[in-house]
């Protein structure tokens, strides 16, 4: 089992950041919650770990 990575992991994390903001310019607040419904669930399967998934939503959770 791998454990989540809570700590800074991405390069760039800045540029991925305005990337995602990028992401949602132009659309409404329905269309942005829907391109984060697909995204989660994109990166989940890439993800494919269900412990991994679950201790994310669980951090999310707070």
């Amino acid at each position: 089992m791998t454990d989540l990575i809570t700590t800074p992991n991405i390069k760039g994390a800045d540029d991925f950041y305005a990337d995602l903001l990028a992401l949602h310019d132009g659309h409404s607040k329905e269309e942005s919650d829907a391109i984060n419904a697909r995204l989660i669930l994109l990166l989940a399967n890439h993800i494919g770990d269900r412990k991994v998934l679950e201790q994310a939503m669980k951090a999310a959770k707070g």
